[in-house]
């Protein structure tokens, strides 16, 4: 009778296989040289395979009601299964594999399947996901000041135009865990010298944008110094040194530009930006504001022309402010005496990342209105493809569309979490 079995087991690949009676109902770790009866009648089941395995560890599996083509078995593992790091699964009726562990290159193999009509182990699309993240821009000071920095901007999406070195790798990611999103605030301009704010940062999970640098105030006196940031802040007329921007690991924007050249106009630079260095100034009697340097066009949400992070343009006396820089970038003020703006400045728009333009008030006291000049708020946006769906945890705020054979998810505020499956 021993040798009966033997010869039966020879026969039919099952020598050493350890059967296990009761069929499993509920998630569970499999455990080497053990066959399974798996029964997903009731729900998807997820098999977790050994860890640490070395090479001809194997164990078997079997579709024990004849329901996987309705209620999935997911195949798990920190190896590699066939080659890929990606989860797999018997998804057709009575489906049955043995799998055996080789190496670290290909992890565990399927081999002697039954029932499968392509692919023994079936892969899910691979959940592979492009972001844009980008944070908050930083404040243009509030006295006669320089244009704020754009928020850092940090993409893994290739559209047509330049990129800048904002070069980033799409990540994968998985259906078994929660990725972290928080949505940066743009920097709140200060009162009269006070230094105003930089941009608060943007996150997706593993990447952080920093967010932008606050400008430097002029006029003469106690001005506030232009800030580092995911881009630069403009300098002042009196205050010229430019804010720097994060260039490591990752470039995630420019600089702001040079101030200067005071007193006449007193004339203030504009703020860096994504895809460009802020404009500095050029001399005291300059006519024309300093303009914020350009965002950069990702256009991650399908169409073209889609602009963020721009730097805010610079202020300046007797004329009109700079302009701010494509990707949400406020203007700069022209300004004559308080409550004589020739032409007022303006926050960075938001969920743009955009820095604020340079503020007109010419005195020590608090701004108000027109006379102060934020950040924009950042945005992530993430694209993936259509076959899984976003789950959007409590504390944030997002929408989705469908293009072409992706999805998009845009969050504009909070922070929290989300899932996908």
């Amino acid at each position: 009778m021993a040798l009966t079995k033997l010869i039966t087991d020879l026969i039919d690949g099952s020598l050493g296989t350890d059967w296990q009676a009761t069929p499993k109902t509920a998630n569970f770790t499999a455990v080497a040289g053990e066959g399974y009866f798996v029964n997903t009648t009731s729900t998807a089941i997820t098999v977790t395979l050994p860890s640490s395995p070395t090479a001809g560890d194997e164990l078997t599996i079997v579709d024990y009601a004849g329901t996987a083509d309705t209620n999935n078995i997911t195949i798990t593992s920190s190896d590699n299964i066939n080659g890929l790091s990606d989860d797999v699964k018997i998804d057709y009726e009575r489906g049955g594999v043995s799998i055996v562990y080789v190496d670290a290159t290909q992890g565990w193999i399927a081999y002697n399947a039954a029932n499968e009509t392509a692919n023994a182990l079936g892969g899910d699309i691979p959940l592979t996901v492009d972001y844009l993240v980008v944070a908050g821009g930083g404040a243009g000071a509030a006295y006669i000041g320089g244009g704020g920095g754009a928020g850092g901007l940090r993409t893994s999406y290739t559209n047509s135009s330049s990129l800048n070195g904002h070069n980033e790798s799409s990540l994968n990611l998985n259906t078994s865990s929660t990725y972290a999103v928080t949505i940066g605030a743009g920097g709140a301009a200060g009162a009269g010298r006070v230094q105003a704010s930089n941009g608060s940062n943007s996150i997706f999970t593993t990447i952080t944008s920093t967010g932008g640098g606050a400008s430097a105030s002029g006029g003469g006196g106690t001005e506030s110094q232009a800030q580092n940031g995911g881009s630069g802040g403009g300098g002042s007329s009196t205050q010229s040194t430019a804010g720097s921007a994060v260039t490591s690991p990752v470039i995630q924007g420019y600089s702001g530009g040079t101030g200067g050249d005071s007193p006449n106009n007193y004339p203030s630079a504009g703020g860096g930006g994504a895809g460009e260095i802020g404009e500095s100034t050029t001399s005291s009697s300059q006519t024309v504001g300093a303009t914020g340097g350009d965002g950069l066009e990702v256009n991650i949400t399908g169409g073209t022309g889609n602009y963020y992070a721009g730097g805010g343009g610079g202020s300046i006396a007797n004329y009109s402010g700079g302009l701010g820089g494509l990707g949400g970038g406020g203007n700069g003020a022209g300004y004559g005496t308080v409550g004589n703006c020739l032409t007022p400045g303006t926050s960075g728009s938001a969920n743009t990342g955009g820095g604020g333009g340079g503020g007109s008030s010419v005195t020590t006291s608090s701004p108000t209105g027109s006379l102060t000049t934020g950040g924009g708020s950042g945005v992530v946006i993430i694209r993936y493809p259509n076959a899984y769906t976003v789950t959007i945890g409590a504390g944030l705020t997002g929408t989705t569309t469908t293009d072409g054979s992706d999805k998009v998810t845009t969050f504009t505020a909070g922070t929290g979490t989300i899932s996908f499956s």
